[in-house]
């Protein structure tokens, strides 16, 4: 049960980081009219923008990985009747 837990988990996780790119991807076009946020080494860039960009993208990952764990794990426990990592 765990093993299958722990796959499944790092199966999610992964797919959990594409989306969040995606989202992260849109929603900083909504946020700075811009398709691509700036890089940190990018010179032509201020460090108000960076951090922002960088803040951002931090939050909408940590929400989404959240997410995904918290949906794995009720998933779980709809399938067996238990809670991962529960023995």
């Amino acid at each position: 049960m765990k093993i299958t837990y722990k796959i499944l988990s790092l199966l999610f996780s992964v797919l959990g980081g594409l989306l969040a790119g995606v989202v992260f991807k849109q929603a900083w076009k909504l946020a700075a009219g811009e398709d691509d946020a700036p890089d940190a080494d990018d010179p032509d860039r201020g460090w108000a923008e960076v951090l922002t960009a960088a803040a951002l993208q931090g939050a909408i990952f940590a929400l989404v990985k959240a997410a995904t764990q918290r949906a794995g794990a009720q998933g779980v426990r709809k399938t067996t009747g238990r809670w991962p990592g529960d023995d």
